[in-house]
């Protein structure tokens, strides 16, 4: 497909989508949003490819929304087009997105980052959710997946007050997965996105939704649901090739079956 707002390159088994609205400070707007969103689903599709990573530049991975696109909406338009929707289309995503974030991640870019499945953050990168200073809230999961990552007392600060946090505070409070050096925050979210790529096609998705699942429901519904995925794995080849590996000390050849 041909896109213009993200740049698309494959690493091996690794998709890699760059947001690519530079003078916007890669601002979020309908048009790159769908774009991702479409580019995300084609590498879900696509059984070469086994992780993804979305990027920005240096400087920016995501400013926010785009203001202009949004400041003289009315309510009703707000709820009826198709902006925060797209955002959803990411929870559809089977296997793992990992974001690769340097420089600013604020609101929609923030959110954005959040509903990857992990975070590689550059050394120089700031997180924040500053609707509160242009009289509105998080629109696209700000208030809930930042609470669920870092604690009901700093996404408080963060979304009443505009507190930012750098790449460091990020990790200290479990936001992040790590923190890296500016040069090298991509190859390093390539690197760990292709060590994933490289493992049971089938136990990598079904561990993501478990993972996920754990905030979307109580205990013992969790548990329940992480012993039937297990269960089920037990009816793939993948799953008596890796035992049969092990047992063998040799690597593994995954076919996804």
């Amino acid at each position: 497909m041909t896109y213009e707002t993200i740049l698309t390159e494959v690493h091996g088994r690794v998709g890699l989508v760059r947001l690519n609205r530079p003078k916007a400070l890669n601002a979020l707007n309908s048009q790159l949003l769908h774009e991702l969103m479409d580019a995300l689903e084609a590498f879900d599709r696509d059984q070469a490819i086994g992780a993804m990573v979305v990027s920005g530049s240096e400087k920016a991975f995501a400013a926010g929304a785009d203001i202009k696109q949004m400041a003289t909406a009315s309510a009703v338009e707000m709820l009826t087009n198709d902006f925060i929707p797209a955002f959803d289309r990411i929870r559809g995503i089977k296997k793992p997105v990992i974001a690769a974030v340097a420089g600013w991640a604020l609101g929609g870019g923030c959110e954005l980052a959040l509903s990857c499945d992990m975070i590689v953050a550059a050394e120089n990168a700031r997180f924040g959710q500053p609707e509160i200073t242009i009289g509105v809230i998080p629109g696209a999961g700000g208030t809930q997946r930042l609470t669920r990552a870092v604690g009901k007392a700093l996404a408080m600060e963060m979304v009443l007050n505009n507190r930012t946090l750098s790449a460091e505070e990020a990790l200290r409070y479990g936001m992040v997965n790590r923190v890296v050096p500016v040069e090298r925050y991509l190859e390093v979210a390539l690197e760990l996105a292709a060590e994933i790529a490289a493992r049971a096609p089938l136990a990598v998705r079904l561990a993501k939704e478990m993972v996920n699942q754990a905030f979307e429901t109580g205990l013992s519904d969790g548990l329940a649901d992480e012993r039937r995925a297990f269960t089920l794995l037990f009816a793939t080849q993948d799953q008596k090739e890796g035992m049969a590996a092990f047992i063998e000390k040799r690597e593994p050849r995954w076919e996804g079956k």
